[in-house]
């Protein structure tokens, strides 16, 4: 949605008088900025070129926060949102700007970002690569939705966080995900309040993947035999794969219309290295949900790679193999290292059943002391996929590995510019740089950047 700023509940607090604004450019988080009084203005919801009528609702001392009212000359970016549910949910908050605009702002975003890294080198064309793009609807294959009883009423609502806020906003439908995920939410939710127990209930997670769809329900409580048996008859009506979990995170399987002699079978999985490779994972697992351009960002980055045989890659934030195992595929020795125990035995899983010896998975607390780490030493090329916060501590150890090739795979900007500092600093430079369109819709800025140790 856009976020549009809430005033906070203070009766001794006034809104500013309404003020008619100058919008120039959009921020890091896709709000309009605009100057009043020598401060900088946000605006969520408005864009660059447009002319806003506001109230301030907040002020420090070098920015202010305001409220958008009205737009006075709309610009031709400006869309009509597709969501009904767009104005209160948090999911999206860019659905009032076209697509292709919102790639251009990532894009400007992210060129801006790095050449102000590199002063001694501009990232012009020559260094940036075509953004890696797909569908911008539709495109999510994995969700988690929230529930909560209405005590009133005895009403189960089920939806997505509402901006800013822990409230609910209960949903029947959503644009960004898989249409077949979608369209099960209003069926599920009836279903879901005729349980007895639905008290019991926590979040739900939806999966689309390759062998089928997956539900799992987060339960607080043993369900009784009556609704159990009523969920597996609703899990074989839709012929998706049913799982409760409880408090230890433990596992039931209520219906599958899975079967096989494998039980990585009954794990939700999706195909990379052109449907040679499949990557199973568990619920839980973190996978990139959106499946286009995840198989897109592995292409590009083995591409960027171009690993060799005989060659020492190190996949660091390897997960359940996403990078590893394509990498593997092309004869390289493979080392790849993750923090979360479920996953590494994933991963291991997984080159197993892929028949991959030459990929090795190790479990390793990447913001911790490294240097007893078996693994760590000599590399030819590196990988990087870490969380928003970055891999900040692994790259103390660069002079230890000495790759002649990295690739950062990067969700948070800001983390992105602090660790693309300590590889410039250790004589790398940026070779290229490109925006994968991970989240349309959505502020959020995927990029993936080659950097090159300097002869």
């Amino acid at each position: 949605m856009a976020q549009f700023f809430k005033e906070k509940p203070n009766k001794s607090k006034q809104l500013s008088a309404k003020l008619t604004l100058d919008v120039t450019q959009l921020d890091h988080l896709g709000a309009g900025i605009a100057q009043h009084q020598g401060k900088i203005v946000f605006i969520a919801g408005a864009l660059p070129g447009e002319r806003a009528t506001v109230q301030l609702i907040e002020q420090k001392k070098s920015y202010a926060k305001a409220k958008l009212i009205h737009i006075a000359s709309p610009v031709k970016s400006r869309v009509l949102p597709t969501c009904p549910h767009y104005s209160q949910c948090g999911g999206c908050d860019l659905q009032h700007m076209d697509t292709q605009a919102q790639r251009e702002y990532k894009q400007t975003a992210l060129v801006d970002l790095m050449s102000k890294l590199s002063s001694s080198e501009k990232i012009g064309a020559d260094k940036m690569a075509k953004p890696l793009v797909g569908e911008g609807w539709h495109y999510r294959r994995r969700a988690r939705l929230a529930t909560l009883l209405d005590k009133r009423t005895q009403r189960l609502q089920l939806g997505f966080r509402a901006a800013n806020s822990s409230n609910i906003v209960e949903i029947n439908q959503c644009p960004v995900l898989a249409t077949s995920l979608s369209e099960l939410i209003t069926p599920l939710a009836a279903n879901l309040n005729q349980l007895k127990a639905k008290a019991s209930l926590g979040h739900v997670e939806l999966t689309q993947a390759e062998n089928g769809h997956f539900v799992v329900l987060r339960v607080t409580k043993s369900l009784p035999n009556s609704d159990v048996k009523w969920l597996s008859g609703f899990a074989q009506k839709h012929q998706l794969t049913l799982l409760l979990q409880d408090d230890a995170g433990e596992l039931t399987q209520l219906y599958s219309p899975l079967s096989s002699d494998k039980d990585a079978a009954l794990l939700p999985f999706y195909p990379l290295a052109n449907n040679t490779v499949n990557c199973y994972f568990s619920p839980g697992n973190f996978v990139q949900v959106n499946g286009e351009m995840n198989q897109a960002m592995v292409d590009q980055a083995i591409d960027w790679l171009s690993p060799q045989p005989g060659e020492r890659i190190l996949d660091l934030f390897c997960g359940v193999g996403n990078f590893s195992l394509p990498l593997a595929k092309k004869a390289a020795d493979v080392i790849g290292v993750e923090g979360v125990p479920d996953m590494v035995e994933q991963a291991r899983q997984n080159a197993c059943d892929n028949q991959l010896s030459n990929v090795t998975f190790y479990h390793a607390d990447l913001s911790a002391d490294l240097s007893d780490q078996a693994w760590l030493g000599k590399i030819d090329k590196l990988l990087l996929d870490p969380a928003r916060a970055g891999a900040y501590e692994s790259l103390q150890w660069l002079h230890k590995m000495q790759p002649k090739k990295v690739v950062y795979v990067s969700c948070n900007p800001a983390s992105l510019a602090r660790d693309s500092s300590v590889l410039l600093d250790n004589g790398y430079r940026i070779a290229q740089v490109g925006l994968v369109d991970m989240f349309p819709q959505t502020h959020h800025i995927e990029a993936m950047v080659l950097f090159e140790l300097a002869k």
